[in-house]
């Protein structure tokens, strides 16, 4: 079958091989054909080593398919099921699990590590985050797979996977963010504009889209942002909408110093600066004992937007047959399996015109 190798980190170009297999499915696990995957930044991420993955390595984490084998122990899901994944499955046992934190629960992550999922000729390939959905077929563990309506179109399904979830999530689950409140989101990518959807959809009143390039501006407004500005009129803003008090939340979508910084200065004494892109592990960010004591603000990560896989992917699909939650105007291009280093060379472009690249395995 067809599959995107990375051969080894740093590699900027993914191999395009068709002889590729997967593992054979054990107990617990599920075959899934592979019909739409989401091309997120994440990919380029683990490929230029910012998040940490093995190679070689099958990139790919945001997809949807088919239920085409189950293993032993597996009731839950049958042949034909579409389903969506995750790259975090709950295993419901651990102290995560148990807490209600299953985006926390690490089980299945280190086998990400530690398991190949794939094979070529000799060499036994690892599948990005444990998936690995840029190829035909995948073997997961059945847990991560969510079964969804079969009239959900796959791209739609593939979204919600990791970006809509992440950034949704981030607003209703990590911030709670509470009607008729100031939000400031820096970073108008996919994930940004699902934390403006978020925003829109939990009640704020006034949703601030922060980007350095001024053709996302007008996107942004078109998901739900009540203002849009380069990172240099953002002073103004808050002087101008909240009496220069500063928001009441600020999401970072960057993962960068800057812009969390940025985040920490606007935010008002008692806000909330909510982490939800993936930064390096030496960036690091600087802040004053005095500053933290003296403004009660709160530093929130948000790893996958706090999800509850089963939950908020069913949440989602209603908040998209509403017509509150805009999925598919996400989707601004389609390609074949043939384009997918072109697809991330436009990722990497910051394209003004692409908010999210869908790869068909149709």
């Amino acid at each position: 079958m067809r599959a995107a190798v990375l051969h080894e980190i740093g590699s900027d170009k993914l191999d395009l091989p068709d002889d590729v297999s997967t593992i054979d499915v054990g107990p617990g696990e599920v075959r899934i054909k592979i019909m739409a995957s989401g091309i997120c930044h994440s990919d380029v991420s683990a490929m230029d080593g910012t998040l940490p993955t093995m190679a070689p390595a099958v990139v790919g984490h945001e997809g949807a398919g088919e239920i085409v084998e189950v293993g032993p122990g597996v009731a839950h899901l049958a042949p034909g099921d579409h389903v969506t994944v995750s790259f975090v499955p709950p295993c419901g046992n651990c102290p995560d699990c148990h807490r209600g934190e299953p985006n926390l629960c690490a089980v299945h992550a280190v086998e990400a590590f530690t398991v190949p999922r794939f094979r070529l000729g000799e060499s036994r390939l690892f599948g990005l985050s444990g998936l690995g959905t840029f190829a035909d077929e995948i073997v997961i563990p059945a847990v991560g797979a969510v079964k969804v309506d079969p009239d959900v179109p796959f791209e739609t399904a593939a979204l919600i996977a990791c970006g809509v979830l992440t950034g949704v999530g981030s607003v209703l689950n990590t911030a709670q963010v509470k009607p008729g409140s100031t939000v400031l989101v820096y970073g108008c990518g996919g994930v940004g504009i699902s934390v403006i959807q978020g925003a829109r959809i939990a009640g704020a009143t006034t949703i601030v889209a922060v980007d350095p390039v001024e053709a996302k501006h007008d996107v942004a407004r078109r998901f739900g942002a009540t203002h849009a500005t380069t990172p240099d009129g953002v002073e103004e803003l808050k002087q101008q909408l909240t009496a220069a008090q500063g928001f009441d939340y600020a999401f970072d979508v960057v993962g960068s110093p800057g812009t969390i910084r940025a985040g920490w200065d606007h935010v008002r004494r008692g806000g909330s600066v909510i982490v939800v892109g993936a930064g390096k592990a030496d960036a690091m960010v600087q802040f004053s004992a005095q500053e933290l004591f003296l403004h009660d603000k709160k530093i929130l990560g948000s790893l996958y937007g706090s999800a509850h896989i089963q939950r908020d992917t069913a949440a989602m699909l209603r908040f998209w047959r509403a017509g509150m939650l805009d999925l598919d105007g996400m989707i601004s291009k389609r390609i074949g399996f043939d384009d997918l280093n072109a697809g991330l060379d436009v990722l990497r472009s910051g394209s003004s015109d692409v908010i999210r690249q869908v790869v068909s395995f149709d």
